[in-house]
């Protein structure tokens, strides 16, 4: 069935170069580091802020997923991360049917290679991903956590986002063992906004992680996960916290 012109892929795509200016485009690309050897070498920019795209996601969150998938293949970032907000708007919703989270997760899933930065990963994954898991097997949680890519391995910490708000943070607290000394900050950044959510809902498990871990976890992981508690306690696990060689203690 056709879709019409005013809620197509086409149609977004329009409005987005509208709105899109070349002072902009270059304080993307700095943002975002698209320079070589950067996380985000060679992404393309339009120069469209991301509150106006959001904002025109809002105005598109009927598109269907055949037309987001176009979305996600286009070149530039914004288009890409306004079909990723559509994708979360429509998860949000209560309305939404089962059936139509099933092809946004699907979706999401497929097309994991285009979902390649971190605000792309974290603009849909608690709800896409996340929020469909809840009532069901954890399996691909773990498959993307032992994953290569980088933002497939940030996928799998996010999702449980959602989980831990609705008082499950079982997932979080073992996909964060299985992460806590990955190689990347992005990684270590997402591990600790994670325990740090699921610290504000069961300070007692977050303590004993720390009590374990703490000593030996990455510092931007660590930080991040103490964030909320007492100024005590967080002096003491960011004193566990061990130097690295030839560099001094924290005092």
């Amino acid at each position: 069935m056709a879709v019409p012109a005013q809620l197509s892929a086409e149609a977004f795509l329009e409005r987005l170069h509208a709105l899109s200016s070349e002072e902009q485009r270059v304080q993307h690309q700095r943002y975002f580091k698209t320079g070589k050897g950067e996380y985000a070498e060679g992404d393309r920019f339009l120069g469209v802020r991301f509150r106006d795209v959001f904002d025109l996601a809002k105005e598109f969150i009927e598109l269907p997923p055949p037309e987001i998938d176009k979305l996600l293949n286009s070149p530039y970032h914004e288009a890409r991360a306004g079909g990723l907000s559509i994708m979360d708007k429509q998860a949000r919703r209560k309305k939404t049917p089962e059936s139509r989270r099933k092809e946004l997760y699907d979706l999401y899933l497929q097309r994991h290679d285009r979902i390649n930065n971190w605000d792309l990963v974290d603009a849909a994954a608690p709800h896409v991903i996340g929020r469909y898991l809840q009532d069901k097997p954890r399996d691909i949680l773990y498959t993307l956590a032992r994953s290569p890519s980088l933002w497939e391995r940030r996928t799998a910490m996010v999702s449980t986002l959602y989980l831990i708000r609705e008082g499950d943070m079982d997932d979080a607290f073992r996909i964060a063992g299985l992460l806590l000394h990955d190689d990347q900050d992005l990684i270590h950044k997402a591990v600790g906004w994670a325990l740090r959510a699921a610290g504000d809902s069961d300070r007692p498990r977050l303590l004993a992680f720390l009590d374990r871990h703490a000593a030996t976890m990455p510092r931007t992981a660590l930080r991040y996960a103490v964030e909320h508690l007492e100024p005590d306690l967080r002096r003491h696990y960011m004193g566990l916290k061990k130097a690295p060689a030839n560099q001094p203690p924290v005092k």
